[in-house]
């Protein structure tokens, strides 16, 4: 069989690159009428990000094996495109080799290794998949990956072929080759003389440039896109903070989105690089929770229906490719986003839908019942706003109103830790703490509305520019250094999103960064605690999204008891369940509330007595859990200022 001859390999290119575009037509077309996306900001940082991410396989690297095999495949096109460049390289250009550059020494030798490499990455890939059959994978398209892995090893074992063939032919140096010239020299010994040699060389030289070929003309159609696409994708994330929830584009004429071609072409990125691995779908707290939402699924239903051609693509978005009752499943906690390693961007997508949805009031009834209460009373229990501050009455001492007297400390105080009665004791147990601390700190009274950072979540983007606008107001009339609040979710809309809207800009403080602070300066002193074990449960919107990890475990520390991690902690908690409008709604098809769960994976340690919050849903949802599981007994819910006992002056 003849070497490829330029005139035929320059055919071979033009034929795989044909097809690769046709295979891509739609997306390219799909990308290019789409709105626009702002994301061309500080390239510099964007491209930093890129080389540490990809570089590094930091997000793949937090599942051990998978992100271990997934680093050796990498490595491994890295090195074997050396193969690839002198092979297309000497077929387009007769006496075109890398030899001046190491070809037949050290690129030799590191093709030869890292073939090894890849093959036993392979090898673990198909082991992984049809074997261990992680859960996350339910749902992936299996046949997609299978053709990956045989171009993958067509594409190895022809290159290691086409060097051995060439080492017992004498036409290719195999001293610094140890896998071919093992292969050579099995090859000679098996009887291949110098003229079969040459053939075979030829044959998988024709085979090695076809593999890379099809491979090549088959990704732009398959779900391993993601070679070309991922770069770019997570080169173009969003720079905001992780608590800032972009706001609808106005150029886009309407709240939310309705028809796939209103989504963004960072969307359309986001949907086209999507590896359907599954990690997002493991860290779903409403997936495990037995609702109908899979992130994976949600991306994969947008991908389809961007790629089907027009006359595939008839019937609604909404209740349609995508159903209500997955988009009302979500808890908008953002762990689907943090294990991304695409750093895909479900959670805005998710957003945008649902405000289409209240825009067309299409809202379940306990949701329609909070929206409701919120308009009429600011607050989602529909309680008068003069009950806000009742709770003041309990404390034994005067709290100021910072409306009408200079404070240092506002302390805006949020819906459940003013109304709830679970939440409450523990507002009057910090208030008591500020006061004896000597702070001096005010509220706003029956002035506070809801923050609005779930309502925003919910959909309701009207809704939470008025609540927000309000509260802005009542913020701008007082004279104030600091916020301090013990909600996260206020936390969140306070720092994150009141400044994109005008808001103040004083600095805003959860309540574990203020205590942690006054504890440092001797202001708090507290008795010796009793060392007893507890378990620490991280909120979503102070951990996850404002990065509040230090402070409440320094408390605990300083408070005197021992920590037992869950498994599940810091960036990879798992959330109570309430987030995003969800503590509204109801528990139709929920198999387990992840509350429940939660407290399982707590009582699983077998030595924490404590489950400690820093959250006044979290006081409330995790209190429910315990006594639908009966399990008073064995753990019990405190928020972190229950462990601050004061020493005795």
């Amino acid at each position: 069989m003849p070497m490829p001859s330029p005139l035929a390999v320059l055919a071979l290119i033009a034929v795989a690159v044909l097809v690769a575009g046709y295979r891509a037509r739609v997306l390219i077309a799909a990308i290019a009428r789409a709105p626009a996306a702002h994301r061309w900001d500080q390239p510099w940082q964007r491209l930093g990000f890129v080389a540490r991410e990809v570089g590094l396989h930091r997000r793949l690297l937090q599942i051990r094996l998978s992100g271990s095999f997934h680093l050796m495949i990498f490595c491994g096109f890295v090195v074997l495109f050396s193969a690839i460049v002198a092979d297309f390289g000497a077929g387009l250009f007769p006496g075109f080799s890398l030899h001046a550059i190491g070809g037949d020494t050290w690129i030799a030798l590191l093709q030869d290794v890292f073939a090894l490499v890849l093959l036993a990455a392979i090898g673990l890939a198909i082991w992984h998949r049809f074997v261990i059959r992680p859960a996350r994978f339910a749902g992936s398209r299996t046949t997609d990956a299978t053709l990956i892995y045989l171009f993958v090893i067509a594409i190895v074992l022809s290159m290691l072929t086409e060097a051995a063939s060439g080492i017992a032919a004498g036409n290719v140096a195999g001293g610094w080759r140890p896998v071919s010239g093992a292969l050579a020299a099995a090859l000679t010994g098996a009887g291949l003389g110098a003229d079969g040699a040459a053939a075979l060389h030829a044959g998988a030289t024709w085979v090695h440039m076809l593999a890379i070929l099809g491979f090549l003309a088959y990704i732009p159609g398959s779900k391993h896109r993601h070679m070309f696409t991922a770069i770019p994708n997570i080169f173009f994330r969003p720079l905001t903070p992780r608590g800032v929830l972009p706001a609808p584009p106005e150029a886009r004429g309407q709240v939310g989105i309705s028809k796939i071609e209103q989504f963004t072409w960072k969307d359309v990125l986001d949907t086209a690089s999507c590896t359907e691995c599954g990690r997002c779908q493991a860290a779903c707290p409403a997936f495990a929770a037995g609702q109908p939402l899979s992130p994976k699924k949600l991306i994969m239903d947008l991908r389809d229906r961007i790629m089907a051609d027009a006359a595939d693509s008839a019937g609604p978005l909404l209740g349609g490719t995508i159903s209500e009752q997955t988009l009302w499943a979500c808890i908008t906690c953002g762990a689907c986003m943090t294990v991304c390693p695409l750093h895909i961007e479900h959670v805005p997508k998710i957003v945008d839908m649902r405000r289409q949805l209240v825009e067309e009031a299409r809202v379940g009834p306990g949701l329609q019942d909070a929206f409701a209460n919120m308009q009429r009373t600011g607050n989602s229990m529909g309680k008068p706003a003069r009950q806000r501050a009742r709770w003041t009455k309990d404390v034994g001492f005067k709290v100021k109103d910072a409306r009408k007297e200079p404070v240092d400390i506002l302390w805006f105080v949020g819906d459940y830790a003013s109304f709830d009665p679970r939440a409450q004791r523990i507002t009057i147990a910090f208030a008591k703490l500020l006061h004896a601390a000597g702070v001096d700190f005010g509220i706003l009274s029956d002035a506070e509305q809801n923050s609005g950072n779930d309502i925003r979540r919910a959909g309701e983007e009207g809704l939470f520019q008025t609540l927000a606008r309000s509260n802005m107001d009542a913020l701008s009339e007082c004279t104030f250094q600091r916020i301090v609040t013990t909600d996260p979710h206020s936390l969140n809309a306070l720092r994150q999103e009141y400044p994109a809207l005008g808001g103040a800009h004083a600095p805003v403080l959860h309540h574990t960064d203020l205590l942690l602070e006054l504890i440092e300066a001797g202001a708090l002193k507290l008795k010796p605690g009793s060392g007893a074990t507890v378990t620490y449960h991280d909120p979503c919107y102070l951990g996850r999204y404002n990065g509040g990890f230090g402070a409440p475990r320094a408390l605990i520390e300083r408070a005197g008891y021992r920590l037992h991690e869950m498994p599940r902690n810091r960036e990879n908690s798992f959330c109570c369940g309430a987030g995003g409008g969800r503590i509204w709604g109801d528990d139709t098809g929920v198999t387990e509330r992840p509350s429940e769960n939660r407290i399982k994976e707590a009582l699983a340690l077998g030595d924490a007595t404590l489950f400690v919050v820093a959250c006044p849903k979290d006081m409330v949802m995790y209190t429910a859990a315990i006594e639908a599981l009966d399990v008073r007994g064995k753990l019990a819910v405190r928020d972190i200022v229950d462990l601050l006992e004061l020493a005795e002056a």
